[in-house]
């Protein structure tokens, strides 16, 4: 039971580190992606 808890944790925490973690550049784009994302669903 321990380790599935600490499994599912582990899963839930890896994206949120690799946001921490990306360089600038990189959440530059993402969020370039997503505004344009955002304009098309708005149409």
């Amino acid at each position: 039971m321990i380790v599935s808890l600490l499994y599912k944790v582990t899963w839930k925490l890896l994206p949120a580190a690799s946001v921490l973690f990306r360089d600038e550049a990189a959440k530059d784009a993402e969020l370039l992606v997503l505004r344009h994302e955002n304009t098309a669903l708005r149409r």
